[in-house]
């Protein structure tokens, strides 16, 4: 049950504070003076505290409950404070309300108003403890994940980007191969890296082939090797990927343009560990670890015939799914600050445009928009219109506006909030109050 700390010098104040908050629930405790009440709240337990602006007969300048507040706050920066203040001194307590007071109340107070700020509040405030209880456990997760493995100098903030990052150490010290789906410029390369760091052949060579940027004739030269004469243009002996990988990884990507010849070369290089370069006869044994990446649809590809079904299950042992970037948004504004140069900052606008856009491209879109405007942006900081995204657009008269945030924008900010208004408000560059009304006009819950 939450606890309220009320902090007024006349008992009958107190004492109507304290009927009104136990007919609703909540507990309340009282002090006479700011002395008291800062012992009580050295104590703990207090979830928000209500208090007067005077304390003395003869005083009524507000100086004390001034001075009360700001001793509350550098105590307690987070813990929410109702004034509780009569009309003389009400531009003291608007003063107070910017100085990051919850709410003001003037004597007499309507019930009504003073229990719906209560609990708006209260609720407000532990929503903020549950988020702090989840990030404090999601910074232990990383902590420990980055203390026991080498992830590669991977930048990531987004849940489902450490949900996978940990799928791929747990699976790296096996020797089975793994299969890393996900579209072109997700970040698959990276993944298959922090596969090898972490697996038992860690210390051998790390080998990567894009099988979509050659010609089908020439993939399985470079795979396999060949010898002089092998082909058109191959005047001397050459050592393929598998010769290069053997004792370490090799990284296949864009496996789905493998051709025919290749893919049953592959699928017995996989299961013997033997395989002759093209023009030789002489078998050679390698021991690989292959790693094979994909942004195809391998099943819909063996059912047209196009891929090997024996092959796939081979490759298919571990599939780690790499989801494209829209859908872990958290990473977003890490990966944009990590692909800025020294000395350059983002502006809320601009920050607000790349958490608005749907990133077709991936992480390659986002290095490459943000590199840009990095380099079109005379001074330190980068503006929303220097990244030339849709949400970033928009002028009147030759001049910048910045964009009315709509309800998916609301929403979006909401969800990573996790229904925290003052996060969500400061992410949408919106006061808290002015977050309220859009709330009520677009008819969204508050919860």
């Amino acid at each position: 049950m939450p606890t309220i700390l009320i902090i007024d010098d006349n008992p009958a104040v107190a004492t109507a504070l304290e009927v009104l908050f136990s007919l609703h629930d909540i507990d309340s405790v009282s002090a006479r003076s700011p002395d008291e009440g800062l012992a009580r709240l050295r104590e703990g337990g207090v979830d928000l505290v209500v208090q007067d602006m005077n304390f003395h007969a003869d005083t009524t300048s507000g100086e004390e409950g001034i001075a009360l507040f700001h001793a509350i706050r550098g105590r307690e920066p987070d813990l929410p404070v109702i004034l509780l203040t009569a009309w003389t001194h009400l531009e003291s307590a608007v003063d107070l309300v910017k100085a990051g007071a919850a709410d003001y109340l003037a004597k007499p107070w309507d019930d009504r108003r003073l229990l719906a700020t209560v609990n708006n509040l209260l609720e407000l405030s532990e929503a903020r403890r549950e988020l702090a209880r989840h990030r404090g456990a999601e910074r232990r997760r990383r902590d420990a994940l980055a203390q026991g493995h080498d992830l590669c100098g991977v930048v990531y903030a987004d849940p489902a980007s450490e949900r996978l990052l940990a799928l791929a150490c747990q699976v790296a010290r096996s020797e089975l191969p793994v299969l890393i789906t996900g579209p072109n410029g997700a970040g698959k390369e990276k993944i298959a890296e922090i596969v090898h760091a972490n697996s038992m052949v860690k210390d051998g060579p790390f080998v990567a082939l894009n099988c979509g940027a050659l010609p089908g004739e020439l993939i399985e030269a470079e795979l396999f090797g060949a010898e002089a004469g092998a082909y058109t243009g191959a005047g001397k002996a050459r050592e393929g990927k598998f010769e290069a990988a053997d004792g370490g990884t090799l990284f296949l990507d864009e496996i789905g343009n493998l051709p025919p010849a290749g893919q049953m070369k592959l699928l017995r290089v996989l299961e013997t560990g033997r395989f002759a370069r093209l023009g030789s006869n002489r078998e050679r044994q390698v021991r690989v670890r292959v790693v094979s990446a994909t942004n195809a649809d391998l099943p819909a590809m063996i059912r047209d015939g196009r891929f090997r079904e024996d092959l796939y299950y081979r490759l298919n042992a571990v599939e780690l799914r790499l989801p494209p970037l829209a859908e872990r948004p958290d990473d977003i504004l890490p990966l944009a600050l990590h692909f800025l140069p020294p000395g350059k900052r983002l502006r809320a606008d601009a920050e607000r445009a790349l958490l608005r856009h749907a990133w077709p491209g991936n992480v390659r879109e986002l290095r490459n928009v943000v590199q840009r405007a990095a380099l079109l942006s005379a001074g330190e900081a980068v503006a929303g219109d220097a990244l030339g995204l849709p949400a970033a657009s928009g002028s009147t008269h030759g001049a910048h506006v910045a964009e009315e945030p709509d309800r998916a924008a609301i929403e979006s900010a909401l969800a990573r909030s996790r229904g925290v208004l003052a996060q969500a408000a400061s992410e949408l560059g919106l006061s808290r109050q002015a977050l309220y009304r859009r709330l009520d006009r677009l008819g969204i819950r508050r919860d």
